[in-house]
């Protein structure tokens, strides 16, 4: 994988090369960021550079013999290489003994199905592949000894050692310690590459052992232009899709899915707000309890939507296209509805979907926090109305 293949942060890219050319590549670093952005893919396409495939002879680096960079490259293709290891979390499927620690190995066939796929995927995609249900993936001390062992040996091609650990956060507390002795003394010429989503979790005496990269949000510029290159979408609409993704290629592509969660997520706001602005009570009870039927985690994901669609609403009123970032389908809702969300209850609505967030995460009877949302939403609209 070339960084070519990386969307956006040209920076990062620049910095990362600039390293391997004053030889002081990083025993240990933790690539953080924003969801989406492409902290994988930027692990991955360092991972290939050290190990051989993207190295140009003006980077000041030893330039690989054309048939060893063929070869490292045909590897690498196919995520192979020897030298390079992923851990990642798991899931203990149904039947498993007891007595058998997990790791990464027990899942590798499906791990690279998904990367083969690309490196833009979230945590919910590889629940998938491991048909999941609802069990919590993990990286447990079954990993952190495979990890030794396999890091212990000598490089087969005689460079680079490299293990890409990816949410190091959901370690156990035994996995981490254990972890911890081979980040203070690691093998020669062993890098381990950790792609958080979430650095406050892990132990704060792994987090000094590492170099932390900071990866931005994608320009929206690159967002958009990829979306025209890599999938062939019209100027215009990549503009709004790159707007509305506010940073992230994984929304980018959801809002090409014809039947991505958020037009579902639209249609139920706006069902929301016209049976509220009619007072159908009856109606509204049903929606409540057609929404209380989502798991918890898409129900505060809906609420996060409707949020922003508050939010969007409230600015779609000034005019100004610079300040609204709405796909087309919000945008044609909006223009009538727009004028509904104002000063005097816009405060009032992002509070309701806000606090209605933290009592679904509190565990609270979703059927009452949804149907207590309906009831204030209609005395909200009225206030709106009279604005």
């Amino acid at each position: 994988m070339n960084f070519s293949e990386v969307i956006g942060q040209d920076e990062v890219r620049q910095r990362l090369v600039q390293m391997v050319r004053e030889d002081r590549v990083p025993h240990a670093m933790m690539f953080c960021g924003p969801h989406g952005c492409g902290k994988m893919a930027v692990a991955m396409a360092f991972a290939s550079y050290l190990l051989g495939e993207g190295r140009q002879p003006e980077d000041g680096t030893e330039m690989l013999p054309e048939s060893a960079r063929h070869n490292v490259e045909a590897m690498l293709a196919k995520w192979s290489h020897p030298d390079l290891h992923f851990s990642y979390p798991v899931i203990r499927p149904a039947g498993t003994a007891s007595e058998h620690k997990m790791t990464s190995d027990d899942f590798g066939k499906e791990w690279k199905t998904m990367l083969a796929e690309g490196p833009y995927f979230t945590i919910d995609k590889w629940l998938g592949a491991m048909n999941a249900a609802n069990q919590q993936a993990q990286i447990g001390v079954g990993e952190s000894d495979s990890i030794i062992r396999k890091l212990s040996l000598k490089s087969s091609q005689g460079g680079y050692k490299i293990c890409i650990i990816w949410l190091p956060e959901r370690m156990n507390g035994e996995c981490a310690n254990k972890l911890l002795k081979i980040l203070e003394e690691p093998p020669h010429r062993t890098v381990f590459m950790m792609v958080c989503e979430e650095p406050g979790k892990l132990l704060e005496t792994i987090r000094s052992r590492t170099q932390r990269i900071d990866i931005k949000r994608i320009a929206v510029e690159d967002i958009a232009r990829s979306l025209v290159e890599r999938r062939l979408v019209d100027e215009d609409t990549a503009v709004r899709i790159a707007r509305v993704a506010d940073g992230s290629w994984i929304k980018a592509v959801e809002e090409l899915d014809t039947g991505n969660e958020n037009r579902t997520f639209l249609d139920m706001f706006i069902m929301l707000m016209r049976l509220a602005y009619k007072r159908d009570i009856k109606s509204l009870k049903k929606w409540s309890e057609a929404v209380s039927g989502y798991g918890r985690e898409k129900q505060k994901r809906m609420l996060a939507y409707f949020l922003r669609l508050v939010r969007e609403n409230f600015m779609y009123n000034f005019r100004n296209p610079e300040l609204v970032y709405m796909t087309r389908d919000e945008e044609d809702f909006a223009r009538n509805f727009a004028r509904f969300i104002n000063e005097a209850n816009v405060m009032e609505l992002s509070e309701l979907f806000g606090r209605a967030i933290r009592d679904i995460g509190q565990n609270a009877n979703s059927k009452i926090v949804f149907f207590d949302i309906a009831l204030n939403t209609i005395v909200m609209l009225v206030q709106g109305s009279r604005q």
